[in-house]
């Protein structure tokens, strides 16, 4: 693997998101009820809500308000609309960012998305200008401290049920399924009672991009601490080499 620690920025992301743990149980709030309102509420006949649980589970979000998330989204016909909207730029250097979105106002969002790219002295692009370089995944992360199975155990385990791939860190195992697979991949997982640290459907760079000059990293972390606050912006992917 290369050399930057994938557990480490989930670490990192989770530290972060512990410390606004309300706003990401409502950030995953919003994603159950629209893959309710498109799929049903039923995980196993909607493979979008059973990516959404397996992400709340990841994320420490109680059973009891998963359901009642999903029940809410079922029962309630008169739920705010939202749309999902997907933005693509460059940040300081050509770092590519791609934003995801779950909004009720697309002008808002996109104004917002806009002010927190040209901050950070970067530009909104096209469709399709930076996606190009990243490929969609379902990926894993488990902590070895936390694991008690050894790694061809697991890695027999997630093999067996359609992973792609299979690889070790010094403090991790991370595990890539195609994003058809992924459900199959994490139950498997979980009735082998793993404890995963992060499972998620998400946009992983085929290369990434290492910053030096200071102006250029503080420029960009301006630009993902805005995301990071705004609440219609569900998830950034970048490739830059943290």
């Amino acid at each position: 693997m290369s050399g930057h620690s994938k557990f480490a920025n989930i670490k990192h992301k989770k530290e972060k998101n512990d410390a606004a743990k309300g706003k990401i149980f409502t950030i995953i709030g919003r994603e159950i009820a629209v893959a309710v309102k498109e799929g049903g509420p039923d995980p196993a006949n909607n493979f979008k809500l059973a990516q959404v649980i397996a992400k709340a589970k990841a994320n420490n979000m109680p059973n009891d308000t998963i359901d009642r998330g999903i029940k809410k989204a079922a029962g309630d016909g008169n739920a705010v609309n939202y749309e999902h909207v997907t933005y693509e730029g460059y940040g300081p250097n050509g770092i590519a960012i791609i934003v995801e979105a779950l909004t009720d106002n697309k002008n808002r969002t996109a104004a917002n998305v806009r002010s927190a790219f040209t901050k950070g002295n970067g530009s909104i692009g096209t469709q399709g200008c930076v996606s190009f370089m990243f490929d969609e995944k379902g990926q894993i992360i488990i902590d070895k401290e936390e694991c008690a199975m050894g790694a061809d155990d697991l890695m027999m385990v997630a093999l067996d049920a359609g992973a792609e791939d299979f690889s070790e860190e010094d403090d991790s195992f991370e595990i890539l399924t195609a994003p058809e697979d992924f459900d199959a991949v994490y139950k498997a997982l979980q009735e082998s009672k793993v404890e995963m640290a992060g499972a998620e459907v998400t946009m992983i760079p085929q290369n990434y991009v290492t910053l030096t000059d200071e102006t250029a990293v503080k420029n960009l972390n301006k630009t993902l601490d805005m995301l990071d606050e705004d609440d219609d912006v569900q998830a950034v992917y970048h490739n830059w080499e943290e």
